[in-house]
């Protein structure tokens, strides 16, 4: 059982000296300063532009938690949902292995207002869900827009194997929405029971779940020059990759592993301003979120144990 636990995080661990060890040599002749200089070459607008998209972000998150109370009945405060949905991103971003630090920070926010435990379990399902079909429609449509997207990663797929893969992921998004439409029973795993959502809940996914993921890439997008820069489409579809690559490595806040990936689909830039965007994204998407969620979660179990006293 302890060697169960372990294998995840070993794995992480071992994916970021994997990617660290990429990125020294990626970045080889690089040096501290060179890197401050591509800060200090941000303008203002950038930063400001950056940091309103990781706002728009983590809105878009908070009504990832919001859809999923929704869709299992349960009736949660806005304020109360939004401080935990942020606290779960903001944590599990940066711990790694996402959908596991994720069901356990709201398995402890969401028992304190009556949610069972099979209650977390489907609300997290559904949430890891919302971020694999966004993830899916994003990615299907930036292929049918962008064929040539796979090329700065591998040589071996062109355009029409990204036109295939584009219209693959649409048709299984397609297939989503239909049996929300035609009410198709629920898929059962063990005890849960995954029941298409309603709808409108459907629609609210297919909007806020890409919104998310737009915002995101845009940090990256608005920190960069706009030398050598391939333009919005790309930025994203290089970002999902990236970003999809960090989460299924399981490495901790995606340490190295979301840089080599960005640096190798980015290669016409230079590397000083695409990491020195990344540093950009890492401090407005990881960083300050993870010092902020830090302050919420001491507050709320100072409150927990303040309460239990008082009982």
């Amino acid at each position: 059982m302890k060697l169960k636990r372990l294998f995840w995080p070993v794995v992480g661990l071992a994916t970021v000296a994997v990617s660290l060890w990429l990125l020294v040599n990626e970045l080889r002749g690089i040096s501290v300063a060179d890197v401050h200089d591509g800060l200090t070459a941000i303008p203002l607008s950038g930063w400001a532009m950056s940091a309103l998209c990781s706002l728009i972000a983590y809105l878009a998150l908070a009504d990832y938690d919001r859809m999923a109370l929704s869709h299992i009945g349960k009736r949660v405060s806005w304020l109360f949902v939004a401080l935990c949905s942020f606290t779960t991103y903001a944590l599990s971003h940066n711990l790694g292995g996402s959908v596991l630090s994720g069901a356990v920070i709201r398995y402890r926010a969401y028992a304190t207002k009556g949610l069972t435990g099979q209650d977390v379990g489907v609300l997290v399902a559904f949430c890891w869900f919302t971020f694999v079909l966004s993830t899916i429609l994003v990615m299907s449509t930036v292929l049918l827009l962008s064929p040539n997207l796979l090329d700065r990663f591998t040589d071996l797929a062109g355009p029409p194997v990204a036109r295939i893969a584009g219209l693959t992921g649409l048709a299984f998004v397609a297939a989503y929405v239909l049996g929300s439409l035609l009410g198709l029973k629920p898929l059962k795993i063990g005890r849960f029971q995954l029941y298409y959502p309603a709808p409108p809940l459907v629609l609210r996914q297919l909007v806020i779940g890409p919104l998310e993921l737009l915002a995101a890439a845009a940090i990256i997008y608005f920190a960069m020059p706009s030398a050598g820069n391939p333009g919005y489409l790309a930025v994203l579809g290089i970002f999902l990759v990236s970003f999809s690559v960090a989460q299924i490595s399981h490495a901790p806040g995606g340490i190295g592993v979301l840089e080599v990936v960005f640096l190798t689909g980015m290669s016409e830039m230079e590397p000083v301003s695409v990491l020195a965007a990344l540093l950009v994204f890492r401090l407005f998407y990881l960083i300050i979120p993870l010092i902020v969620a830090v302050g919420i979660v001491v507050t709320f179990e100072r409150s927990q144990f303040n309460l239990r006293r008082v009982r």
